[in-house]
């Protein structure tokens, strides 16, 4: 997992390519890494599974399948991450209703409040 002077690294799933290059920008400008970009239900679960990453920012819909089993596979190895959708919490399964959101459309700001939001102690607990 992390250590202090690394950049913290990060897990991309994404099925629009635009806005995927955009979460990466806007994390490298944070200065923060990106470890991998995913854009299919199948190669985000293999990342999920074997990446080394501290963090993980999923879009909840890729390509008409909800990221769910991403999400129980990083919360089964305790990996923190955050919805990207553009229904809003409200649009998520119960079970994840507790995960912070990023509403799209969104801006570099809201990313890094969300980033504030995954890495504050009493969320990493």
């Amino acid at each position: 997992m992390h250590k202090d002077n690394e950049k913290l690294r990060f897990l991309i799933v994404e099925d629009e390519a635009l806005i995927a290059m955009l979460i990466e920008d806007i994390l490298t400008d944070l200065g923060y890494e990106v470890a991998a970009v995913a854009s299919r239900l199948r190669d985000a679960c293999e990342h999920a599974r074997s990446a080394e990453f501290d963090f993980a920012i999923l879009d909840v819909n890729l390509d008409g399948k909800p990221s769910y089993p991403v999400a129980e596979i990083l919360d089964e190895r305790g990996v923190p991450f955050a919805f990207a959708t553009g229904y809003g919490a409200l649009g998520l399964d119960g079970k994840f209703s507790k995960i912070p959101t990023l509403a799209k459309p969104f801006v570099g700001d809201d990313v890094e409040k969300l980033i504030s939001a995954m890495t504050s102690p009493a969320r990493r607990q």
